[in-house]
């Protein structure tokens, strides 16, 4: 956020579109505020430029408030203007070149607010994050719309040199703007809202989709860990698999598997998982049944 600006003619003509009585440049104070920008936040997304240019028509005119409570007596600002702003100085996280949402706000001065403009002209309350809707979310590593058709590439994480986060496209509505304590975004701070149907609901259902295949694939693993060479014991293998994503476990899936067909020594005959074997014993060892086959002669 950036301190109060000149307010000249042009600045009170863009006011006074709000305003129902017409006010004067001594009735107000203006400041600009750093909406968001094009860099990976902290829960690994961004806006692309494109959505950064509609925010910026969309943010006219709409009110700021404190923590996202839309009660009417938090409401503290608007913005009557917008700008979005390019640094050929500086890159995001991911090559792009570093570009921002400015907005610029106006308050009424009056008795109540003068404290506030205190804390704002003093750096105390800058931090500032949005709430807007957008209509797709986009992969980073595999370009799928996941509002649509969720991939199964995990946020935060990389593959290979290739961070994954999710890219807001296609903004929708704005709705709001607010002084929170830590936003989202670390240099201005994005608290998002998902457009009509959200993704919030999908994304949760597809995140136990997800883990419950991996639930599936980690006890298989420890079943196949029988067959190993050199042996690894179930521990080991739960251990080694913990931090491991689908992908990552479906490839060790598969290579165990290859050695298990190649075994001379096991057959993989009625492995059952009992749940009943982990309650009688009182712990989890994995309640795997196996049954040793001697070979024949050729």
């Amino acid at each position: 956020m950036d301190k109060s600006i000149e307010i000249t003619d042009e600045v009170m003509e863009k006011i006074n579109v709000h305003a129902v009585g017409e006010l004067k440049a001594e009735d107000v104070y203006c400041f600009s505020v750093l909406l968001c920008d094009n860099e990976v936040d902290r829960d690994n997304e961004k806006f692309s430029v494109d959505s950064l240019k509609k925010l910026a028509e969309l943010y006219i005119g709409r009110t700021g408030i404190f923590d996202h409570d839309p009660r009417g007596e938090n409401q503290t600002a608007r913005i009557y203007d917008t700008q979005v702003k390019e640094y050929t100085d500086r890159l995001t996280c991911d090559g792009e070149k570093y570009t921002a949402l400015m907005g610029y706000a106006y308050m009424v001065r009056t008795e109540d607010n003068r404290s506030l403009i205190a804390e704002i002209d003093g750096g105390i309350k800058k931090e500032v994050s949005v709430s807007c809707a957008v209509e797709r979310k986009i992969c980073s590593v595999c370009g799928a719309d996941v509002m649509k058709e969720p991939c199964m590439h995990m946020k935060g994480k990389r593959y290979g040199e290739r961070l994954c986060f999710h890219v807001l496209e296609s903004p929708a509505d704005a709705y709001e703007w607010s002084f929170v304590a830590v936003p989202a975004q670390r240099n201005a701070g994005v608290a998002k809202k998902y457009a009509c149907g959200g993704f919030g609901s999908s994304e949760g259902e597809l995140m136990k989709k997800v883990e419950s295949a991996c639930g599936e694939m980690r006890k298989e693993i420890m079943r196949l860990s029988y067959f190993t060479k050199p042996f690894v014991s179930a521990e080991a293998m739960a251990e080694r698999t913990k931090e491991m994503d689908f992908y990552e476990l479906m490839a060790l899936k598969k290579r165990l598997e290859r050695q298990a067909a190649e075994s001379e020594d096991f057959e993989c005959r009625a492995m059952i998982y009992s749940e009943d074997a982990d309650e009688k014993e009182g712990k989890d060892d994995g309640g795997f049944r196996m049954r040793q086959r001697t070979r024949r002669g050729k």
